[in-house]
């Protein structure tokens, strides 16, 4: 399974969009085989489905992130990607929680208008 997880600063990022960038992790019979951290392209200048299209183009299976937009989930979910949101806390406790199976997800939280700064962590 590949997933990508919405990263900024060790901790799992609020605004899939905005995040400066996205860990990579390959998880194979519970174990992380394979992981980079890769540049968001919609980073410094964010267009619609730039991102989604960008996760497509690594095969992967799962996003993980705090909030998003819902054209940015329907464009992944139509792409085949599962979508977690309202996940909170550190990228190591996150992935753990993956892999045991306990890792819960939510509504997302960031519903404000596009062009907004989210400024929870």
């Amino acid at each position: 399974m590949r997933v990508a997880i919405a990263y900024e600063d060790g901790y799992v990022a609020q605004h899939f969009g905005r995040c400066p960038a996205f860990l990579i992790l390959d998880i194979e019979n519970g174990q992380v085989v394979n992981q980079a951290l890769l540049e968001n392209p919609g980073y410094a200048g964010h267009q619609p489905g730039m991102v989604p299209a960008f996760l497509q183009s690594q095969n992967v299976d799962v996003i993980i992130a705090g909030g998003m937009g819902p054209r940015a989930q329907m464009m992944l979910e139509q792409s085949g990607i599962r979508v977690i949101l309202g996940v909170t806390g550190r990228v190591e406790d996150v992935v753990a929680a993956l892999i045991n199976g306990t890792l819960r997800g939510g509504e997302s939280l960031c519903d404000h208008p596009h062009g907004h700064s989210c400024g929870h962590h």
